[in-house]
């Protein structure tokens, strides 16, 4: 399976003055809000993601269509230092994962394609297409490090 989608939670959204950022934003669509299940830890001046069981925790970000996407991943994939030939366990780790994009209330859709919502969670709403996208989860320990509670790490 593969997907030419990318969730985007730190760095590399929308307002960062980061090369890979701009590289992202150059080469990539910008679809729209989304979330997924997960905890964001405080890392560094960056985020790390690491995927929870827990209904209650959620990670906000953001969700793209990479237009060259097999190039944009290598790139960012060495941006994440998780590329071919870097000593393991690398710091992360780029996984496919389900993704909620808040449809355009506008539109009533959303230009990605949708499939069943996970029911019972509080990701779940009547209004969000769900979307397999590539994102970077945190491989490392995070005992110690801080827990961006909100899941937003622009507020933290």
């Amino acid at each position: 399976m593969t997907s030419d989608h990318l969730f985007v939670y730190g760095t590399l959204m929308r307002g960062f003055d980061h090369p890979m950022a701009r590289l992202l934003s150059a080469n990539a669509d910008f679809l729209g809000k989304a979330r997924c299940r997960g905890r964001l830890y405080l890392i560094k001046h960056y985020p790390g993601l690491v995927l929870s069981d827990d209904d209650g925790d959620v990670a906000h970000g953001e969700l793209y269509r990479l237009r060259a996407r097999d190039e944009l991943l290598r790139e960012l994939d060495m941006y994440e230092a998780c590329g071919e030939g870097l000593v393991q366990p690398t710091e992360y780790l780029r996984k496919l994962l389900k993704v909620a994009l808040a449809r355009c209330a506008a539109a009533g859709t959303s230009n990605a394609t949708s499939s069943a919502a996970p029911t019972g969670t509080l990701l779940e709403s009547s209004t969000d297409s769900w979307i397999e996208a590539w994102t970077y989860l945190y491989n490392w320990p995070v005992d110690g490090l801080p827990r961006i509670a909100s899941g937003r790490f622009l507020e933290h």
